[in-house]
């Protein structure tokens, strides 16, 4: 963690104690959106694909969201279309790579960032606003017959693809995916040493917010309502989605995923490794 990181994260906390001596209740709403907030954007990379696509935007809740479109045939249908979603303090730039190899399949392309990630606006993001705004994607741009994910949009688009009807001819690439919520809240509010009655607050306030507990916001639980078939790729030493989570999942004994377990490709190089880009294009 950069010494600039290290003093904010210590100014929150301390404003987060203080909050909570006076209103719990507000402490866990705080709480709660510094827990949507990037603490760091991704670094903007040059990239001549980005600049050969067509680029779009829409307005979602008050934030403007932007992306691309890549056809592979200016007048001829693309075989499929593919969405591409990042995960938390990334961008769809950083899937570059992966563009060209859709066009040579045959395939129109998009990719967009998420709200407070990006060239898009807003500063906090959430998993209702992100499966929002992949409901949105695909009502303008659908219909797209094949996902990939890394991360919490692995997540995100598990929970938009279970309530969204859709044939078992979809498919969906998991990276690295988020599993439970309830973890990543858990070890946030050790963290930020929020005090029980804050953390109490914290579940309360996310039901309120979104008509779902904590516990909702889980992979393992949307994935039985999903009938696409699934290309699911974990590191073994992942620090950030944790193999045992993984393992969770496939002892769930879904007959329609496929697990790929790496190791040594930690949580991002794991999708900018060649041979997990190949089976990626190949298998979607």
């Amino acid at each position: 963690m950069k010494v600039k990181q290290k003093f904010a994260l210590q100014y929150i906390r301390a404003r987060l104690k203080i909050l909570s001596l006076v209103s719990p209740r507000k402490a866990a709403i705080k709480a709660f959106w510094f827990f949507g907030t990037p603490q760091q954007k991704a670094p903007h990379r040059a990239s001549a694909v980005f600049d050969e696509g067509e680029p779009l935007s829409f307005r979602l809740q008050g934030h403007t969201v932007r992306g691309h479109r890549w056809l592979p045939h200016p007048t001829e249908p693309p075989l499929k279309k593919v969405l591409i979603v990042h995960g938390f303090e990334s961008t769809a730039r950083n899937f570059d790579a992966y563009v060209g190899a859709f066009l040579k399949k045959g395939y129109e392309v998009l990719a967009f960032d998420a709200p407070a990630h990006g060239a898009s606006g807003g500063k906090r993001i959430s998993l209702p606003l992100y499966v929002e705004m992949l409901a949105t994607i695909v009502q303008n741009y659908g219909p797209i017959h094949s996902f990939m994910g890394h991360s919490l949009g692995g997540l995100a688009l598990a929970l938009y693809l279970e309530k969204t009807p859709h044939e078992e001819e979809v498919r969906l690439v998991l990276i690295a995916p988020a599993v439970e919520m309830t973890k990543a809240v858990d070890a946030f509010s050790q963290s930020m040493q929020l005090p029980p009655e804050v953390r109490t607050e914290l579940d309360e306030y996310i039901q309120e917010f979104s008509g779902h507990p904590f516990s909702w916001f889980s992979l393992r639980r949307a994935l039985f309502g999903v009938r696409a078939r699934i290309l699911y790729l974990q590191d073994e030493e992942d620090s950030v989605t944790p193999l045992e989570d993984a393992l969770a999942v496939k002892k769930d004994g879904h007959p329609g995923i496929r697990f790929v377990f790496t190791k040594g490709l930690g949580h991002r190089k794991i999708y900018k490794d060649p041979e997990m880009q190949q089976q990626i294009v190949g298998f979607l």
